[in-house]
């Protein structure tokens, strides 16, 4: 039985687990208390609780963990990476730890895919270019592309969208022609809270500029502010999700030909803390 390796692993507690048991399988009688006193630590419940979530890791512990691990340089600052990714407490330093991971060229290579998911989202463009290849006249070209999108995009990230799309099967080509396909959109849940919350980031940019330098004729913006019952705030949740389907609903059964993207917007949140 060989080791598990790490770069195909998004969750450091995952990997130190199936670690362990690997070591349980080389050496029966390999226990939390000989982990705990190899890393120098006098806990030996210390592997245990972090394993379950109890724990985290700090920069000591997790450099006594390395210790035993073995592990080269290059693993050492990847598990580095998870750590970070795992114990981030604001989503811009999760996605400095995601983008870490994302450019190690070994987990790249395993876990294709899962990087193209979380891209596909965490780039307002990506999406944007695979309904974009649902109007007429679509060219899957970077050139042309970046010349169409509003805002512009250079042709790097246009080219890095058409990738993604067609890595993903989002979009396919069907001899001469472009075309949509629903794909595989597979987000590990490691990452998935900061892919969404990067789209919805992203596109709430959009919107901002959307506001300063689109005519009125082309955009529209409505908003309230109101008083309510906290009780109130799941079934205003569930009538924005009404609401969004209905529009989907009529966007994807109109008919005739489409040429444009739009993005539509649906937000509610507080502006005050509790007044009781």
């Amino acid at each position: 039985m060989i080791a598990p390796d790490i770069y195909t692993y998004l969750s450091y507690r995952k990997f130190l687990g199936d670690w362990f048991e690997w070591m349980k399988t080389m050496y029966p009688r390999y226990s939390h208390r000989a982990f705990a006193r190899k890393a120098g630590q006098s806990s030996p419940s210390l592997l245990l609780s972090v394993l379950q979530g109890k724990r985290n890791l700090t920069p000591v512990t997790s450099e006594a963990f390395l210790k035993v691990l073995g592990l080269d340089a290059e693993a050492s600052e990847f598990f580095s990476a998870l750590v970070a990714l795992d114990q981030a407490e604001t989503p811009q330093v999760r996605s400095s730890a995601w983008d870490r991971v994302r450019a190690t060229k070994r987990f790249r290579e395993g876990r294709q895919l899962d990087g193209d998911a979380v891209q596909y989202l965490s780039r307002w463009y990506i999406p944007a270019i695979r309904e974009f290849a649902a109007c007429t006249g679509f060219r899957a070209d970077a050139g042309w592309l970046a010349a169409k999108m509003r805002p512009r995009v250079t042709v790097e990230q246009a080219q890095e969208a058409l990738d993604v799309l067609f890595s993903l099967g989002m979009l396919i080509r069907n001899e001469d022609r472009v075309e949509v396909a629903e794909g595989s959109l597979v987000t590990p849940h490691e990452v998935a809270g900061m892919a969404a919350l990067n789209y919805h980031v992203g596109m709430l940019d959009r919107a901002r500029e959307a506001l300063l330098k689109t005519p009125p004729k082309d955009r529209h913006f409505c908003a309230v502010t109101v008083s309510i019952p906290a009780a109130l705030m799941p079934d205003l949740k569930r009538e924005l999700d009404l609401m969004q389907e209905r529009l989907l609903e009529r966007c994807d059964g109109a008919g005739g030909p489409r040429q444009l993207v739009y993005q539509i917007n649906l937000n509610i949140f507080p502006l005050t803390e509790a007044s009781e």
